[in-house]
Protein backbone atom coordinates (compact mmCIF):
# COMPACT_ATOMS: atom_id res chain seq x y z
CA UNK A 1 0.00 0.00 0.00
CA UNK A 2 1.51 3.20 -0.65
CA UNK A 3 0.07 6.42 -1.71
CA UNK A 4 0.50 10.20 -2.22
CA UNK A 5 -2.64 11.43 -0.65
CA UNK A 6 -4.74 14.77 -2.34
CA UNK A 7 -3.25 18.26 -1.49
CA UNK A 8 -5.95 19.15 1.24
CA UNK A 9 -5.49 15.78 2.68
CA UNK A 10 -1.83 16.24 3.16
CA UNK A 11 -2.39 19.67 4.65
CA UNK A 12 -4.74 18.39 7.39
CA UNK A 13 -1.94 15.92 8.21
CA UNK A 14 1.26 18.32 8.10
CA UNK A 15 -1.24 20.58 10.88
CA UNK A 16 -2.13 17.58 12.53
CA UNK A 17 1.77 16.16 12.66
CA UNK A 18 3.45 19.59 13.77
CA UNK A 19 3.95 18.42 16.90
CA UNK A 20 5.31 15.56 15.85
CA UNK A 21 7.54 16.89 13.31
CA UNK A 22 8.71 18.84 16.04
CA UNK A 23 9.13 16.17 18.82
CA UNK A 24 11.05 13.44 16.40
CA UNK A 25 13.50 16.35 15.62
CA UNK A 26 14.36 16.71 19.34
CA UNK A 27 14.46 13.22 19.60
CA UNK A 28 16.81 12.42 17.06
CA UNK A 29 19.12 15.20 18.05
CA UNK A 30 18.63 13.74 21.75
CA UNK A 31 20.07 10.34 20.26
CA UNK A 32 22.99 11.33 17.96
CA UNK A 33 24.54 13.43 20.84
CA UNK A 34 23.62 10.35 23.88
CA UNK A 35 24.29 7.28 21.36
CA UNK A 36 27.03 8.18 19.15
CA UNK A 37 27.04 5.03 17.04
CA UNK A 38 25.33 3.16 19.29
CA UNK A 39 28.32 2.31 21.63
CA UNK A 40 28.81 3.66 25.21
CA UNK A 41 32.12 4.96 26.47
CA UNK A 42 32.36 1.57 28.50
CA UNK A 43 31.62 -0.76 25.96
CA UNK A 44 34.30 0.85 23.55
CA UNK A 45 36.90 0.51 26.70
CA UNK A 46 35.66 -3.22 27.55
CA UNK A 47 35.94 -3.94 24.15
CA UNK A 48 39.75 -2.48 23.27
CA UNK A 49 40.92 -4.30 26.34
CA UNK A 50 39.30 -7.89 26.33
CA UNK A 51 41.31 -11.04 24.85
CA UNK A 52 40.27 -14.36 23.98
CA UNK A 53 36.45 -16.16 23.27
CA UNK A 54 33.80 -14.16 25.17
CA UNK A 55 30.82 -14.91 23.68
CA UNK A 56 28.10 -13.60 26.09
CA UNK A 57 30.28 -9.87 25.88
CA UNK A 58 30.01 -10.12 22.51
CA UNK A 59 26.34 -11.82 22.26
CA UNK A 60 25.05 -8.15 24.71
CA UNK A 61 27.23 -5.65 23.11
CA UNK A 62 25.94 -7.42 19.39
CA UNK A 63 21.93 -7.15 20.72
CA UNK A 64 22.73 -3.65 22.17
CA UNK A 65 23.79 -2.43 19.37
CA UNK A 66 20.77 -2.94 17.27
CA UNK A 67 18.55 -2.25 20.07
CA UNK A 68 19.99 1.24 20.42
CA UNK A 69 20.83 1.32 17.01
CA UNK A 70 18.00 3.90 16.10
CA UNK A 71 19.37 4.34 12.44
CA UNK A 72 18.69 0.37 11.63
CA UNK A 73 15.74 0.46 13.82
CA UNK A 74 14.02 3.21 11.68
CA UNK A 75 15.09 1.00 8.60
CA UNK A 76 13.72 -1.61 9.83
CA UNK A 77 10.60 -0.03 10.52
CA UNK A 78 10.44 1.60 6.95
CA UNK A 79 10.95 -2.15 5.80
CA UNK A 80 8.13 -3.47 7.51
CA UNK A 81 5.71 -0.78 7.31
CA UNK A 82 3.29 -1.74 5.09
CA UNK A 83 4.25 -5.68 5.01
CA UNK A 84 1.15 -7.77 6.64
CA UNK A 85 1.75 -11.32 6.20
CA UNK A 86 4.21 -12.97 7.96
CA UNK A 87 5.89 -14.67 5.06
CA UNK A 88 6.73 -11.32 3.96
CA UNK A 89 8.27 -9.89 6.58
CA UNK A 90 10.40 -13.25 7.27
CA UNK A 91 11.66 -13.04 3.63
CA UNK A 92 12.40 -8.86 3.66
CA UNK A 93 13.83 -9.22 7.46
CA UNK A 94 16.06 -12.26 6.38
CA UNK A 95 17.48 -10.52 3.16
CA UNK A 96 18.34 -7.42 5.51
CA UNK A 97 19.65 -9.85 8.02
CA UNK A 98 21.88 -11.57 5.52
CA UNK A 99 22.88 -8.53 4.22
CA UNK A 100 24.62 -6.70 6.73
CA UNK A 101 25.51 -10.24 8.53
CA UNK A 102 28.08 -10.64 5.72
CA UNK A 103 29.84 -7.75 5.18
CA UNK A 104 29.89 -6.54 8.98
CA UNK A 105 31.56 -10.05 9.35
CA UNK A 106 33.96 -10.08 5.74
CA UNK A 107 34.72 -6.64 6.47
CA UNK A 108 36.27 -7.06 10.03
CA UNK A 109 37.74 -10.34 9.32
CA UNK A 110 39.24 -8.15 5.91
CA UNK A 111 39.80 -5.23 7.84
CA UNK A 112 37.53 -3.45 5.29
CA UNK A 113 36.11 -0.96 6.56
CA UNK A 114 34.36 2.90 5.12
CA UNK A 115 34.25 6.16 6.80
CA UNK A 116 32.40 6.22 9.96
CA UNK A 117 30.35 9.32 8.92
CA UNK A 118 30.53 8.38 5.19
CA UNK A 119 28.78 5.07 5.84
CA UNK A 120 25.97 6.12 8.28
CA UNK A 121 25.18 9.02 6.56
CA UNK A 122 24.37 6.31 3.90
CA UNK A 123 22.71 4.62 6.63
CA UNK A 124 20.58 7.87 7.06
CA UNK A 125 19.90 8.26 3.40
CA UNK A 126 18.73 4.03 3.64
CA UNK A 127 15.97 5.63 5.69
CA UNK A 128 14.91 8.40 3.34
CA UNK A 129 14.63 5.72 0.27
CA UNK A 130 12.62 3.35 2.33
CA UNK A 131 10.12 6.62 3.07
CA UNK A 132 9.99 7.37 -0.47
CA UNK A 133 9.30 4.21 -1.53
CA UNK A 134 6.21 3.63 1.08
CA UNK A 135 5.18 7.08 -0.02
CA UNK A 136 4.80 6.12 -3.33
CA UNK A 137 7.25 8.51 -4.53
CA UNK A 138 9.09 6.70 -7.19
CA UNK A 139 6.26 5.63 -8.84
CA UNK A 140 4.69 9.15 -9.14
CA UNK A 141 8.17 10.45 -10.35
CA UNK A 142 9.44 8.48 -12.44
CA UNK A 143 6.94 5.84 -13.29
CA UNK A 144 9.11 2.94 -12.12
CA UNK A 145 8.83 0.98 -9.16
CA UNK A 146 12.57 -0.53 -7.89
CA UNK A 147 12.75 -3.97 -6.87
CA UNK A 148 11.82 -3.79 -2.78
CA UNK A 149 13.76 -6.69 -2.13
CA UNK A 150 16.71 -6.46 -3.76
CA UNK A 151 17.16 -2.59 -2.62
CA UNK A 152 16.24 -4.27 1.16
CA UNK A 153 19.47 -6.38 0.42
CA UNK A 154 21.81 -3.98 -1.20
CA UNK A 155 20.77 -1.77 2.14
CA UNK A 156 21.61 -4.57 4.16
CA UNK A 157 24.81 -4.91 2.83
CA UNK A 158 25.73 -0.76 3.11
CA UNK A 159 24.53 -1.05 6.90
CA UNK A 160 26.90 -3.96 7.30
CA UNK A 161 29.42 -2.30 6.49
CA UNK A 162 28.43 0.61 9.34
CA UNK A 163 29.05 -2.64 11.38
CA UNK A 164 32.52 -3.65 10.50
CA UNK A 165 33.31 0.16 10.44
CA UNK A 166 32.54 0.88 13.68
CA UNK A 167 34.36 -2.49 15.18
CA UNK A 168 37.15 -2.08 12.55
CA UNK A 169 37.70 1.43 14.48
CA UNK A 170 37.61 -0.10 18.65
CA UNK A 171 40.97 -2.46 17.09
CA UNK A 172 39.80 -5.49 19.07
CA UNK A 173 42.07 -8.31 19.64
CA UNK A 174 42.87 -10.68 17.21
CA UNK A 175 43.04 -13.25 20.06
CA UNK A 176 39.45 -15.31 19.66
CA UNK A 177 37.91 -12.60 16.85
CA UNK A 178 36.01 -15.01 14.46
CA UNK A 179 33.99 -16.57 17.86
CA UNK A 180 33.69 -13.19 18.92
CA UNK A 181 32.70 -11.68 16.03
CA UNK A 182 29.92 -14.39 14.85
CA UNK A 183 28.67 -13.95 18.57
CA UNK A 184 28.11 -10.07 18.00
CA UNK A 185 26.46 -11.06 14.85
CA UNK A 186 24.32 -13.52 16.31
CA UNK A 187 23.43 -10.86 19.35
CA UNK A 188 22.75 -8.52 16.66
CA UNK A 189 20.22 -11.00 15.04
CA UNK A 190 18.23 -10.90 18.59
CA UNK A 191 18.74 -7.04 18.78
CA UNK A 192 16.54 -7.29 15.90
CA UNK A 193 14.34 -9.77 16.31
CA UNK A 194 13.41 -7.82 19.75
CA UNK A 195 12.91 -4.75 18.08
CA UNK A 196 10.63 -6.06 15.08
CA UNK A 197 8.96 -7.76 17.71
CA UNK A 198 8.39 -4.62 19.43
CA UNK A 199 7.60 -2.97 16.06
CA UNK A 200 5.07 -5.90 15.00
CA UNK A 201 3.14 -5.72 18.08
CA UNK A 202 2.98 -1.06 17.22
CA UNK A 203 1.82 -1.84 13.76
CA UNK A 204 -0.67 -4.18 14.65
CA UNK A 205 -2.49 -2.32 16.88
CA UNK A 206 -1.98 0.96 15.03
CA UNK A 207 -3.41 -0.31 11.69
CA UNK A 208 -6.66 -2.17 13.31
CA UNK A 209 -7.80 1.38 14.37
CA UNK A 210 -9.69 3.61 11.61
CA UNK A 211 -6.71 6.45 11.49
CA UNK A 212 -4.18 4.35 9.94
CA UNK A 213 -4.81 5.29 6.64
CA UNK A 214 -4.54 9.21 7.58
CA UNK A 215 -1.59 9.24 9.72
CA UNK A 216 0.59 6.40 7.55
CA UNK A 217 1.42 9.44 5.36
CA UNK A 218 2.53 11.75 8.29
CA UNK A 219 4.65 8.63 9.48
CA UNK A 220 6.35 7.97 6.50
CA UNK A 221 7.17 12.12 6.14
CA UNK A 222 8.38 12.03 9.66
CA UNK A 223 10.42 9.04 8.75
CA UNK A 224 11.93 10.57 6.08
CA UNK A 225 12.42 13.93 8.07
CA UNK A 226 14.63 11.47 10.35
CA UNK A 227 16.94 10.54 7.96
CA UNK A 228 17.34 13.50 6.55
CA UNK A 229 18.87 14.68 9.97
CA UNK A 230 20.68 12.01 10.50
CA UNK A 231 22.56 11.86 6.94
CA UNK A 232 23.10 16.07 8.35
CA UNK A 233 24.67 15.10 11.09
CA UNK A 234 27.13 12.66 9.99
CA UNK A 235 27.71 14.98 6.89
CA UNK A 236 28.63 17.29 9.68
CA UNK A 237 30.51 15.80 11.11
CA UNK A 238 32.88 14.83 8.38
CA UNK A 239 33.42 17.84 7.55
CA UNK A 240 34.47 19.36 10.82
CA UNK A 241 36.73 15.81 11.39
Amino acid sequence: MTFFPPAPARRRQAHSAFVLLLVAAVITLWAEAALAHAVTLGDQGYIQEITGVKIIPFLYLGAKHMVTGYDHILFLLGVVFFLYGMKQIAAYVSLFAIGHSTTMLAGVWFEFGINSYIIDAIIGFSVIYKALDNLGAYQKWFGVQPNTRIATLIFGFLHGFGLASKIIDYDISADGLLANLIAFNVGVEIGQLLALAAILVMMTRWRATPSFARQAYGANVLMMIAGFTLMGFQIAGYVVA
